[in-house]
């Protein structure tokens, strides 16, 4: 049996999410790996998957601030987008 792999530890050290990601996954300091469920937790809640491209992300009020204004982005932008709302 393989052994488990265990996460970087680099994804394991808490960021602090700035005000605008706050309003989205809570003010607490988290590792980036609860960080991102917390995000996809909220777009699943409010329903901002892009329902034709599921890899589209629609922006509701909370998210437009996070998303610089952009009313879609990309899974992939959105994690570049998100990395520059944390410390």
């Amino acid at each position: 049996m393989a052994a488990k792999r265990k996460p970087s530890a680099a994804f394991m050290k808490p960021v602090q999410p700035n005000e605008k990601l706050a309003l989205v996954v809570g003010a607490k300091p988290l590792p980036r790996t609860e960080l991102t469920k917390k995000l996809w937790q909220y777009i699943k809640k409010h329903k901002l998957q892009d329902k034709k491209v599921k890899t589209q992300i629609n922006a509701d009020a909370a998210l437009l601030a996070v998303f610089r204004g952009k009313k879609q982005v990309s899974m992939f932008e959105m994690t570049k987008l998100v990395s520059k709302n944390v410390t």
